[in-house]
């Protein structure tokens, strides 16, 4: 497998390891009462949210800082990582009214970030020679 393949590989893992996140904090208040019947209530543990989170940013800066420093040299995809990550983690600190929003702001960010990413590792005209 070459390192494009594999590149693209944990870009695809981020944006699912994001949307099964996003998926997570919109469902769990909805869910809440319904998961100690289906014996998960591992989900509405904070320590499960916590390593969501860690997965999602490890993914996010192995594949972007790969596909920057290998292929395309471009930061913006690793900007769109850092401020889905900052909105991510401050959405807890703007309130309940804008949780939701900006969860799914910080989430569409980082989906977005892997989306560039694999794009420009795609369109990178020295790839052919990795």
């Amino acid at each position: 497998m070459s390192g494009i393949n594999k590149s693209n590989l944990v870009d695809k893992i981020g944006i699912a390891v994001t949307s099964l996140c996003a998926l997570h904090c919109i469902l769990l208040p909805v869910m809440l009462p319904m998961l100690p019947l289906l014996g998960l209530s591992f989900l509405a543990e904070h320590g499960f949210e916590h390593v969501i989170l860690v997965l999602t940013l490890a993914a996010g800066a192995i594949a972007l800082f790969s596909g920057f420093h290998r292929y395309h040299k471009k930061l913006y995809p690793i900007y769109a990582l850092a401020l889905g990550i900052v909105l991510y983690v401050s959405r807890d600190f703007l309130g309940e009214e804008l949780q939701t929003i900006v969860l799914l702001i910080g989430a569409g960010l980082i989906i977005f970030a892997h989306v560039m990413n694999i794009r420009l590792c795609k369109s990178c005209k020295s790839c052919e020679s990795h």
